[in-house]
């Protein structure tokens, strides 16, 4: 079996263990895609939101309280803002 034969078995595979709501978020989001260059755009939009929403679950979880709850108001471990960072990644520049 060649590595082009291994490679549309393995995206068959990928594509058949989708369960019903990602089959449902990609059609979604295929529908508002007209280029690879949108598909790209795109997952580089979601991967960022994702990771935002699971730091700041990390961080809600660490300091016991979620964002803008008065439990943290004037503790000694508050959350003291945030800005914008530039970091280098697979994906891309953010």
């Amino acid at each position: 079996m060649g590595i082009i034969s291994i490679i549309k078995v393995w995206r068959r595979t990928q594509i058949t263990q989708l369960n019903e709501n990602a089959r449902e978020l990609s059609k979604m989001l295929a529908a508002e895609c007209t280029s690879t260059q949108d598909v790209a755009t795109l997952l580089k939009t979601l991967f960022a939101g994702t990771l935002e929403q699971m730091l700041e679950a990390e961080m809600a979880e660490h300091l016991g309280y979620s964002k803008n709850s008065v439990e943290g108001n004037n503790s000694s471990n508050s959350r003291n803002g945030y800005g914008k960072k530039d970091h280098q990644e697979r994906m891309g520049r953010e």
